[in-house]
């Protein structure tokens, strides 16, 4: 598998996805680890870090630019045409709470394409036995390129 960062735009400390576990022509599995070091959980909340739901999100998204540039790619694309553009976010629900420390697998599938538009659901689920699940979120991407990168 390639590394994430030949895929996506996105470095650290916005880079929320730590490797690729496996993909299939529909979708694709990552893997994060959210380390206690990182500097958003001394604001979110002092004392009690839990790591804040936007990240969540912002890990599935960046989840699926991986998966679109993999199927991007073995269309023929050049790297670095464009970046995803997240146009629209649907029915999030976050179940469980993620800490400083936990490791989790994320999924994201493709429902359909038109227009130029991917929409696509997304989850995370805790790694190891009983994986619970910590949220799901449905959304729809673009890929532009965005004005002073043309």
């Amino acid at each position: 598998m390639p590394a994430v960062t030949e895929l996506i735009p996105h470095r650290p400390p916005f880079l929320f996805v730590d490797e690729i576990v496996s993909e299939n022509p529909d979708g694709l599995t990552a893997r994060r680890v959210w380390r206690a070091e990182e500097d958003f959980y001394r604001g979110h909340y002092p004392g009690s870090p839990i790591t804040p739901g936007v990240l969540l999100c912002e890990a599935v998204f960046q989840t699926a630019a991986c998966y679109l540039a993999l199927k991007a790619r073995a269309a023929g694309a050049k790297p670095g045409a464009g970046v995803p553009l997240i146009a629209k976010i649907s029915d999030v629900r976050f179940r469980n709470p993620v800490y400083p420390g936990d490791e989790v697998l994320i999924d994201v599938k493709q429902k359909e394409a038109m227009g130029g538009f991917t929409m696509m659901g997304g989850s995370i689920k805790k790694a190891g036995a009983g994986g619970a699940r910590v949220m799901n979120v449905d959304f729809a991407v673009v890929w532009k390129t965005p004005e002073g990168l043309a």
